[in-house]
């Protein structure tokens, strides 16, 4: 089965009252529904357990798209997994395993992948190769002298070991899982149940304005600054690739994630072929399989409200895109499946949300920052990168604003090749938010590339949902302009295809998000999974939880959500000493 050519309901459903509303069909809302109604001991029926979307696709910022042409997979948003994120892994591999083939994700080698940074175009092994040769890379950044020669990843784990081992009570605790065995060497075997308990007690013991202080009430700019200074922060917000790894967030919740993913030794990246969403449609199709279960498509939640009188706890009231009209909803339980900005996109008047007299949930769900995040996919009629570097697969960094670029191969059956043209985040996505269609919000109405038949497409393939996707054709020039001179050629031929992606805008509000400062995220996370305890309304996703930017996050999440609210047990599937987090 084609697990795409699932169908989803988009009319009113004729059963207004059920137990469960699970509000977002993205991968926890998903979760929730399958796991609700397949529990090994005490399953819902499925008819009492819904899910309402106001979209007109499941998987949330998981979007995998085919270029016409091509039969390798693109991915808009998230890309891949960690063979250490063991929810995910078990239902790619073990539970869904019928359905989903996993395959490597390839990251290339390093001396195949150019850094363009100042004007100054190297190899991205450029560090390791000066390292090893006794020497010190240079530069255009103006380092401190004990800095100089870093990579950007060997200076993270260098900043971060030196305030781990400054303080005496880490020192005393868990020293021994830390090491620098040379120069430009850092070792750390942390576990993410470890890292749960250093987080909230790792003081900053250097001799300046954050002296004494929690790490977890200082933001990562200000830590980086203050260990390498300003010119050191610009050195790794460019080479690291990613201006979200430094913005300022919360220091603490930044250590884990940048020693590498959670110090998980050994683990590898691996998606799914076919596109990494298909394990939302995977999950939707074990939900579906139970009789009266559905996903209502195009079924917006406008507000809910407290039932005076009646059986039901709750009144929902939804907006359907198909009729043009508004419906209500009787409901016990309500699981809010959605991200910050979609949880501000309800009724912020309503008694859950009200800004008044809900202030502690206003302020818990301020907790994290929005991280804009934007691709621009391109399929080429040949893979340029391979004949003219050797490149294979994996990225190019740049601090040029197009920021990163993935070589996704050439299909296996014509010489038609996949490139992410553009990955950026945070700042950057204003750049191209200038360039972009802004017909909807009453600003220019930019020309979209137009994409051109080629040996083996007619013009026929693009289909109206491709078109509308494309990029603008400024956009795309200004890429090719930064891709060449990232590459350090004077000429690429342009794409014969694009597919653009926004995660900045509604209902999502950014790719990803990360915990501000200041906040005690262990209290924060249990707080976000059920708001205000006497009431049966829920929250999961990845933006609560403890591995933002990934899939897991959002199953752990929910998971822990409903072994605390519905009493499931933790299924087979799951190890019994899995940590879930806070």
């Amino acid at each position: 089965m084609n697990l795409k050519k699932q169908t989803f309901e988009t009319n009113v459903p004729s059963n207004t009252e059920i137990e469960v509303a699970i509000i977002g069909a993205g991968v926890s809302g998903l979760y929730s529904a399958y796991r609700l109604t397949n529990d090994e001991s005490t399953p819902l029926p499925a008819n009492q357990v819904q899910i309402f979307e106001m979209g007109d696709r499941i998987g949330g910022r998981l979007e995998s798209v085919e270029l016409p042409g091509m039969t390798i997979t693109g991915e808009l948003g998230g890309m891949r997994y960690m063979t250490s994120q063991e929810i995910v892994t078990s239902l790619i591999e073990n539970v869904f395993k019928d359905e989903l083939n996993n395959i490597p994700f390839p990251m290339g080698n390093a001396s195949q992948h150019f850094g363009y940074f100042r004007k100054q175009r190297l190899k991205m092994n450029a560090w390791e190769e000066a390292q090893n040769q006794g020497g010190v890379l240079e530069t255009n950044y103006i380092l401190n002298k004990n800095d100089e020669g870093y990579s950007a990843d060997q200076l993270f784990n260098k900043i971060i070991y030196d305030v781990l081992m400054a303080d005496p009570w880490f020192v005393s605790n868990y020293g021994s899982l830390v090491a620098n065995p040379s120069k430009y060497e850092y070792t750390f075997k942390i576990t993410r149940n470890q890292w749960n308990s250093i987080k909230p007690k790792l003081i900053y013991y250097f001799i300046g304005p954050y002296n004494g202080l929690k790490v977890n009430d200082i933001g990562f700019w200000n830590l980086i600054k203050d260990r390498v200074s300003q010119e050191g922060y610009t050195f790794l917000a460019d080479a690291g690739g990613y201006f979200s790894n430094t913005i300022n967030w919360n220091a603490a919740e930044a250590f884990p994630y940048m020693v590498g993913d959670f110090s998980n030794a050994g683990s590898e990246y691996k998606t799914i072929d076919g596109g990494y969403d298909l394990i939302a449609y995977a999950i939707a199709k074990g939900y579906l399989n139970n009789q009266g279960a559905n996903i209502w498509m195009g079924n917006r939640l406008v507000t809910f409200k407290k039932q005076t009188t009646g059986t039901y706890k709750y009144e929902l009231e939804f907006f359907n895109k198909e009729t043009q009209s508004s419906w209500t909803l009787k409901a016990n339980k309500i699981i809010l499946a959605m991200p910050r900005r979609s949880l501000e996109l309800l009724d912020q008047n309503n008694f859950f949300f009200n800004q008044d007299s809900q202030k502690v949930l206003q302020k818990n769900m301020a907790s994290v920052i929005k991280e804009p995040s934007l691709k621009i996919l391109m399929g080429f009629e040949t893979p340029w990168w391979r004949t003219d570097f050797n490149t294979m697969a994996g990225h190019s960094i740049t601090d040029l604003p197009l920021r990163q670029c993935y070589y996704f191969g050439k299909d296996p059956n014509d010489s038609h090749s996949l490139f992410l043209g553009s990955y950026n985040d945070m700042q950057t996505v204003t750049f191209w938010q200038a360039l972009a269609n802004s017909k909807r919000e009453g600003g220019i109405f930019r020309k979209l590339f137009q994409p051109k038949a080629t040996d083996k497409v007619a013009a026929t393939a693009f289909s109206k949902r491709l078109l509308s996707n494309q990029a603008t054709q400024v956009m795309v020039s200004e890429a090719m302009n930064q891709i060449k001179e990232l590459h350090g050629r004077k000429e690429i031929p342009m794409p014969y295809v694009t597919w653009y992606k926004d995660w900045s805008m509604d209902p999502y509000g950014g790719g990803y998000h990360a915990w501000k400062a200041n906040y005690n995220i262990a209290n924060t996370m249990k707080y976000m999974r059920n708001p205000i305890a006497e009431e049966s309304i829920y929250i999961c996703g990845e933006a609560y939880s403890d591995q933002q930017g990934w899939v897991e996050g959002a199953f752990c999440v929910a998971e822990r959500m409903l072994q605390s609210y519905f009493e499931l047990k933790r299924p087979t599937w799951i190890s019994s000493d899995y940590y879930l987090g806070w």
